[in-house]
């Protein structure tokens, strides 16, 4: 299934920007009177007809929509230590996408090593994740954000830090996060989170917990931290797309 991101499909038609135009009509060879599948990033999913393949805007006709598709009734806010080899921590937001995250934050640790993201790069692969997994809802990226700065940010969710120390009490995701619940999770560098950082997010309200007992990569216990609020939330339901039979 072929699915393309507007941002503005405000009425009974909208038009495709170059990059989306050029991949349906150049690369996917598509015509006009072909049916299309369309997503705004904000909730709306349709269903179109092409009236215009233009490959520096086509047109699209939409006859069927859905508002909220698939609108989850939590939040999963992931702030995540910017890696040195910036290909793993773009894994980690392809894969976290595809799962089911709605805000990123690039955290700043005493241990990151590379602070810096491409922004740009990095949007063009929530867009692209966001479609590969059928999502109507396009997760917000941040700019990177100093760790103390971050903490003090007054989040109305379960917050939790994880991290490897022995130095405190850890608990599992599920012995300390509810169903249905906002959720802000922090993952630390490769050298993990310095233990002052570590005392700091709990005296500011943040939970430790930890991943199991294997010891993961920051991109890895990323992924298993997001699947871990997705299985806790599991309702696994599925919603008919436009023009489909409920």
């Amino acid at each position: 299934m072929q699915i393309f991101y507007v941002p503005d499909m405000d009425g009974d038609s909208c038009t495709m920007d170059e990059t989306e135009s050029r991949h349906c009509v150049r690369v996917l060879r598509m015509a006009e009177g072909d049916r299309i599948n369309l997503v705004d990033g904000k909730g709306m999913y349709c269903e179109g007809i092409i009236s215009d393949p233009d490959p520096k805007g086509s047109r699209i006709k939409i006859i069927n929509r859905k508002t909220d598709f698939e609108k989850k009734n939590y939040r999963l806010h992931m702030a995540v230590s910017p890696l040195k080899n910036p290909d793993r921590f773009e894994w980690f937001i392809e894969k976290s996408v595809e799962i089911g995250v709605d805000e990123f934050t690039p955290l700043v640790c005493r241990n990151t090593e590379k602070p810096g993201i491409k922004k740009d790069r990095i949007n063009n692969i929530i867009v692209s994740a966001m479609k590969q997994s059928i999502k109507a809802y396009r997760p917000v990226l941040n700019d990177p954000e100093d760790f103390d700065e971050f903490i003090c940010r007054d989040f109305l969710a379960v917050k939790m830090i994880a991290h490897c120390s022995q130095s405190t009490d850890r608990k599992g995701i599920k012995d300390v996060y509810l169903k249905g619940s906002d959720a802000v999770i922090m993952i630390g560098p490769e050298g993990d989170f310095s233990e002052e950082e570590i005392m700091k997010a709990i005296d500011n309200g943040f939970i430790p917990v930890h991943l199991g007992t294997s010891r993961l990569r920051t991109e890895t216990a990323g992924v298993a931290a997001c699947s871990a609020v997705y299985f806790i939330n599991g309702d696994i339901t599925s919603t008919p797309l436009p023009g489909q039979r409920g």
